[in-house]
């Protein structure tokens, strides 16, 4: 057993007797698991990145999900800088 190898799950082969459905009933699939590239067993962390950084740039934002992000981000890290009394005037000449 190593300490960065993960161990796989075993796989039997059973089936319900009463199951009338399409595919396995008890795979464990998220609800957007198709739609997603970064799902997978991509092995290595280069490719997991590359992965995650082409989704992202691919990916149509249509909700400016991003844009809000970046909204609360700034006035969280203004509320900080309001709370510990830093002085902004540092950032600006007096000439």
């Amino acid at each position: 057993m190593g300490i960065l190898n993960t161990r796989k799950n075993k796989k039997y082969s059973y089936t319900p007797r009463y199951y009338k459905g399409e595919g396995n009933p008890f795979e464990l699939k998220h609800k957007f698991d198709e739609y997603r590239v970064t799902v997978g067993s991509d092995k290595g962390l280069k490719n997991k990145l590359n992965n995650a950084l082409e989704d992202y740039k691919y990916n149509d934002d249509r909700s400016g999900a991003n844009r809000r992000i970046l909204i609360i981000v700034g006035v969280l890290i203004l509320v900080f800088l309001f709370i510990i009394d830093f002085d902004l005037s540092i950032f600006f000449s007096d000439r």
